[in-house]
């Protein structure tokens, strides 16, 4: 289990139960994580100058970057980063101050920019960047630079966005098994 949760002006990171935290990665701030969640290889979370909120049974893989954006005149509530249940967040991906529902697959080396609503049971593809402002609408996939609406997925897909967090919170299980 990590000792690398840093305090930023007097708040702590929050872990919920079950947790596993990667030795190698930085949780800085006022970050809550809930139960079951998994946090990989050098990943890096800043709630510094808003919050971080990740739901139940989330993987954050490896080489990831969640950070937010500060409060100002023009948006004054800045952009937190507010992720659901069940979100599986691949390897490299940019998070920054956007809404996740749950059940999401957020493939390899996307980036989700400020401002982004991502509903519920959607499939992003590797390499999708989405613009500031989008709502992404459940149910469907998203690909490309600049992110379009592909297609809507299947059952079978559907169903995969959960089965793909409870492959994680097994995995991590093994690993806190070791640990």
């Amino acid at each position: 289990m990590s000792n690398n949760l840093t305090a930023f002006k007097g708040i702590l990171p929050s872990l919920g139960k079950r947790n596993y935290i990667d030795s190698n990665t930085v949780i800085c701030g006022d970050v809550i994580l809930g139960d079951d969640c998994s946090v990989w290889p050098f990943v890096a979370m800043r709630g510094d100058v808003n919050y971080i909120r990740i739901g139940d049974r989330t993987n954050i893989q490896d080489g990831s970057i969640l950070h937010v954006s500060r409060k100002s005149d023009n948006n004054p509530n800045g952009y937190p980063l507010i992720i659901g249940d069940d979100v599986t967040v691949g390897h490299q991906v940019m998070l920054h101050g956007c809404r996740l529902g749950s059940r999401i697959l957020i493939g390899m080396g996307a980036i989700i920019m400020d401002g982004v609503n991502v509903q519920d049971d959607v499939f992003i593809g590797a390499g999708t960047l989405v613009p500031p402002n989008k709502v992404l609408e459940s149910g469907y996939l998203y690909v490309g630079n600049p992110m379009k609406k592909a297609r809507e997925l299947s059952d079978a897909e559907i169903a995969f966005l959960k089965q793909s967090a409870v492959n994680y919170v097994g995995l991590k299980d093994e690993y806190l098994a070791e640990s």
